[in-house]
């Protein structure tokens, strides 16, 4: 057995299914085991970068662990941007990294790089193996610490080691994930419910640790009279059956979250990093939760950090507080938010003929699955999928919230796919984004994955435009000459599906959705629809006051009256 057959023997034995990635002659060893191995499938993608894309979505709902490979030199630094957006979010994923040959590192080398040190910054785990004594140790090692530290290993190989023969054929283990529960000490749950029970006006924060805490955490907001505003990453785990619920705040937020935020006297953040320190409120006490202990206090200063994971810190503080009947804090909360939400669904409506996005992103809420994955573009499709996509438990919500790159949503919905070929997957997709990785259609096509496709045709790179105009530039540079991207998908395999007016967006989100196989539905959307912030400071007031004042001086005062009429029904 060489070392590259004994890699795939321990993938098969701890659950892989799939290996997603581009071959190369110094992988040649390692995808001519794949093909010999009837327990794993070869991926293929059109770029590797959307190989990690893919393997991070993998790792995400299924749960395991996510595998992608690059071949030496240029084949793995595309994996790059993938994997540091699978180590941002958590997510355990193995690359395998080829390397030139043994004898030719430090010879500046055809395609020579040093993938050792380049993937240091977007892992949890980066080493090198140069001889076959060192396997599968070294293998068993990466795999334990990507599903441990919840992170990316890189597994760095010599084309003519992964040929070497095993020198330990024999050993295969299967790595079995631990389940820890962390609580904080007697002392600082007495302090941390003290704190609690002394405001009058306490709101939750809850992040993506609330995952698997959603009825403790739901018991601890009505002991404790507090609405509950989520961050993006948390909205799939605890938006769904939750009388507090008040929404998001942020800059994809809206005003109800900002404000229940604001206005509370203690903060009781729960698995969160929320990154925005503008939202924090000035004056609260603040109290974090989070089973990294190198977390607390990170965005703001802290009254008090609790070393833990959020279910099992939430049910030892809960035995002891009493119920509080101080209510009104939540009861205002509720009754903002029930406003802001009539404002928000006031948005997304039919229209007179164009399509706002708000609505197109309603209509595909309403009709999808019950358990879709939902994975949405960064920039304004992002915006509208927190707005209005509603979730259950069941529904999937996964995108870039931590890395934030473009062109995320195709490769993350490959991923998402290949896990469960029956199960619906729609990837909101930004016409920049979609086309940066474009290639990825003939990926969908080829694999033969369902995926549907809906695309935000603004012809703009639109949230960039957003960013512009808050900071006062005239919009330069940020225009998109498109094609008719449902002809596009049609040549390539797709069943493609072009909508330009809001009337026919329900039949065609219909259409794709009943269609046996992959669709793309390119919907033409409305180019000037602000996604205004749910706070809006004076320096970008500022901003769009120089903003119109230098478009209408460079001429282009047809842009803002066309700005001005779509968001009449915004700003009034």
């Amino acid at each position: 057995m060489d070392i590259a057959t004994q890699i795939t023997t321990v993938l098969a034995a701890n659950g892989v299914t799939r290996v997603w990635g581009i071959p190369g002659d110094s992988l040649n060893g390692f995808t001519d085991a794949i093909r010999t191995n009837d327990d794993i499938a070869w991926m293929h993608v059109r770029h590797e970068e959307a190989a990690a894309f893919a393997a991070g979505a993998d790792a995400q709902v299924s749960g395991g662990l996510g595998v992608c490979a690059g071949s030496c030199g240029p084949g793995n630094l595309h994996l790059i941007n993938g994997l540091f957006d699978a180590n941002r979010s958590r997510l355990p994923v193995l690359a395998i990294a080829a390397q030139i040959p043994t004898a030719e590192i430090g010879s500046t080398y055809f395609q020579e790089t040093h993938p050792e040190r380049l993937f240091l910054d977007c892992s949890v785990f980066c080493e090198t193996v140069t001889n076959a004594s060192q396997m599968p140790r070294l293998l068993e090692i990466a795999m334990r610490t990507a599903i441990e530290k919840r992170g990316v290993a890189v597994l760095v190989l010599a084309g003519d080691v992964l040929l070497s023969e095993a020198a330990d054929a024999k050993r295969v283990t299967a790595i079995r994930p631990t389940r820890s529960a962390i609580v904080p000490s007697p002392e600082e749950l007495a302090d941390a419910a003290a704190i609690l029970s002394s405001g009058r006006r306490v709101t939750i924060l809850a992040g993506a640790g609330v995952e698997g805490a959603h009825d403790e955490v739901i018991r601890l907001a009505d002991t404790l009279g507090a609405p509950i505003v989520h961050a993006l990453r948390g909205k799939e785990h605890i938006e769904w059956d939750n009388p507090f619920d008040v929404g998001m705040t942020g800059l994809l937020g809206f005003a109800s979250g900002y404000r229940a935020m604001e206005s509370c006297d203690v903060l009781l953040m729960l698995g969160t990093d929320f990154p925005y320190q503008q939202f924090y409120p000035p004056k609260a006490k603040i109290i974090q939760v989070d089973e990294r202990g190198e977390q607390l206090g990170r965005r703001v200063p802290l009254t008090l950090g609790l070393h833990g994971t959020v279910r099992d810190t939430a049910l030892a503080l809960l035995d002891r507080l009493e119920r509080t009947g101080h209510r009104h804090h939540l009861d205002d909360a509720l009754d903002h938010y029930a406003k802001t939400r009539r404002s928000l669904d006031e948005l997304a409506t039919p229209g007179a003929g164009a399509i706002h996005p708000q609505y197109l992103t309603r209509v595909i809420d309403e009709l999808a699955a019950e358990d879709a994955v939902f994975v949405p573009d960064v920039g304004s499709p992002v915006t509208w999928a927190a707005r209005y996509l509603r979730t259950n438990g069941r529904r999937r919500l996964i995108g870039s919230f931590a890395h934030g790159t473009m062109a995320n949503a195709l490769p993350q919905a490959l991923g998402a796919q290949a896990v469960d070929r029956s199960r619906q997957v729609i990837a909101l997709s930004g016409d920049g984004g979609l086309a940066m990785l474009l290639g990825e259609l003939l990926t969908i096509s080829q694999l033969e994955l369902p995926v549907n496709v809906v695309v935000y045709n603004n012809s703009s790179l639109n949230f960039v435009e957003l960013e512009m105009k808050a900071a006062g530039f005239v919009n330069f540079g940020t225009s998109l000459t498109n094609p008719d991207f449902a002809a596009l998908a049609r040549a390539l395999g797709l069943h493609g599906i072009r909508v330009e007016r809001a009337d026919d967006v329900r039949g065609a989100i219909q259409e794709a959705l009943a269609h046996d196989g992959p669709t793309l539905v390119d919907a033409v959307v409305e180019r000037q629809e602000l996604s205004l912030p749910p706070s809006i400071e004076a320096a970008q007031a500022k901003g769009f006051a120089l903003y119109a004042l230098r478009t209408v001086m460079s001429g282009r005062g047809d842009e803002l009256i066309d700005l001005a009429k779509a968001n009449l029904r915004q700003l009034f």
